[in-house]
């Protein structure tokens, strides 16, 4: 069984475009050892083309405003429950100071899907940030238009995270009324069309999802060679229609974590805070399986609780008072190194063309 895993493995990690069976092969090891082989191998394949180092990223969650009416997450708008804000552009510029502060050179701006956003108002944000700070600037705020996406690449922001939660058409359908699977795949062509690094991602536990689409899932990362890639569980939430529903198995995301991995070799990938809150072990085992990116949450405490996304959050996070000494004894527990970089893309040039037609 070893050497089927092995040479399943090597097949998967050399194809130009790996074979959905051998992917759900590996997707459905069960046992511990077999597991260990599988996140060995993404261990050494991170170590080949990512190193060491664990990347720092800044999330500052400035709104929870939504439009959209997905039925797994509490930021829907049909939870009236949830006491909706908007940070002031002075907040968001005080915490990215206190993000600065803290030597992390990437910012995640993120904010559920909201319409009524003004995109000038964000551009001044932007501007403001890369006025004041060296850092990389994410947005991670939904489907936009294209003259939207300009604006904001035009304003400094660097990179955009949109996941797909599902390469399947009829899961994500189903999952997504009033929205268009369509309209999602344009807006990440867009946006690599206008020259920022995208990041997308998908959920493990929704319904209707097998090894099979999961599968498929990591061929649409490797079709599309994403800058960065999360991967995370779902996590019911008792506001939300699916509520009830079990939660996503967190062995099978590491399972899928180490297989993107391994089939897109330099993307950077994050150990998520989704995948964090069923404990630190399974963060601990996502940067044992091919993870190389620490997500830090800045969000300030008044609000904080108010991004309720999925119930039980375990965040991680810097404050004023706390030294590095923690943070770098705890990844030399884990045999790497805290990496203070930007972080940009390890892509090749050629896959990182910008067409200027489009800026």
């Amino acid at each position: 069984m070893n050497k089927q895993i092995t040479d399943t493995l090597n097949r998967v990690h050399n194809a130009l475009m790996p074979k959905t069976a051998d992917l759900t092969f590996l997707l459905s090891l069960k046992t511990k050892e077999e597991q260990q082989i599988l996140f060995r191998f993404a261990d050494q394949v991170r170590q080949k083309h990512c190193g060491k180092g664990i990347l720092l990223r800044g999330i500052i969650e400035f709104s929870n405003r939504c439009a959209n009416p997905c039925p797994y997450c509490g930021l829907s708008f049909h939870n009236h429950s949830l006491s909706r804000y908007q940070l002031s552009k002075n907040e968001i510029l005080d915490t990215v100071d206190r993000l600065h502060h803290q030597k992390i050179r990437t910012v995640i701006l993120q904010s559920g899907e909201d319409p009524q956003m003004d995109p000038d108002w964000l551009a001044d944000v932007i501007r403001s940030i890369r006025a004041r700070f060296e850092m990389a600037i994410t947005l991670s705020v939904g489907e936009k238009s294209l003259e939207t996406y300009r604006c904001w690449k035009k304003a400094g922001a660097d990179r955009y995270l949109l996941k797909i939660e599902t390469a399947s058409r009829s899961i994500y359908d189903s999952l997504h009324p009033g929205m268009n699977f369509s309209k999602r795949i344009l807006c990440l062509k867009n946006l690599t069309k206008l020259g920022y690094q995208v990041g997308c991602g998908n959920m493990i536990g929704l319904i209707g999802q097998t090894t099979a689409t999961i599968a498929r899932d990591i061929q649409f990362f490797k079709k599309m060679d994403f800058d960065m890639i999360a991967i995370g569980p779902f996590i019911p939430h008792s506001k939300t229609p699916h509520g009830q529903e079990k939660p996503g198995d967190p062995e099978l995301v590491l399972r899928t974590l180490a297989l993107t991995r391994i089939v897109t070799k330099n993307s950077h990938l994050p150990s998520t805070t989704a995948l964090a809150s069923f404990g630190n072990d399974l963060k601990n085992q996502g940067f044992l399986a091919g993870a190389n990116v620490l997500m830090l949450n800045f969000t300030p405490p008044s609000v904080l609780k108010d991004y309720d996304i999925y119930p039980g959050r375990k965040y991680t996070y810097l404050d004023e008072n706390d030294s590095s000494s923690s943070l770098h004894a705890w990844a030399d527990s884990l045999n790497r190194i805290i990496d203070y970089s930007i972080g940009n893309s390890l892509k090749s040039a050629t896959t990182q063309t910008v067409n200027q037609q489009y800026i």
